[in-house]
């Protein structure tokens, strides 16, 4: 089944890494959404937090899933915090991706990032509920994140 799939990233870290692993989801003829150009992430980044979040939530409209790429400093940072605690109030599916080791525009790798879900306890119908990570490189995210997405999609009862 085509899922319909959020991503969030640090944008300014981690654009080009997340571009490419979201042109590897579209290429298998699948939907993504929380992508934009530059210059429109300028021109997001300026308005008011409450337009932030309607314009989060317009991207994450028909989404079930949300996949978080995990660089070396996601965690904590605003947006992404927001991201996540949408996509559970909204009952998407949830992953993380950490793409540490993927290489930048430059050829360069990073060092891996805290797993944002740490930071909370997620619960749902009175259970606890634990978001899976994997890998980019070392778990062959490019043949294995649809399959992690529908895993995600299907726990989530999507």
């Amino acid at each position: 089944m085509a899922r319909h799939t959020f991503f969030s990233f640090r944008y300014k870290a981690d654009n080009w890494r997340a571009a490419s692993i979201r042109n590897s989801w579209l290429t298998q003829n699948r939907k993504a959404s929380g992508f934009f150009d530059t210059a429109k992430w300028e021109e997001v980044k300026k308005k008011k937090d409450a337009d932030i979040e309607k314009w989060i939530s317009e991207q994450m409209k028909g989404t079930s899933v949300t996949v978080v790429l995990i660089g070396s400093d996601t965690v904590g940072k605003k947006w992404i915090d927001y991201e996540i605690t949408e996509s559970h109030k909204k009952g998407n599916g949830m992953l993380g991706i950490y793409i540490h080791k993927k290489k930048d525009s430059r050829g360069n790798t990073s060092a891996k990032g805290k797993n944002p879900f740490d930071k909370w306890t997620f619960k749902s119908a009175g259970k606890t509920i634990t978001y899976p990570t994997y890998d980019w490189i070392d778990d062959d995210g490019y043949n294995n994140m649809g399959s992690w997405i529908e895993k995600a999609a299907k726990a989530a009862g999507r």
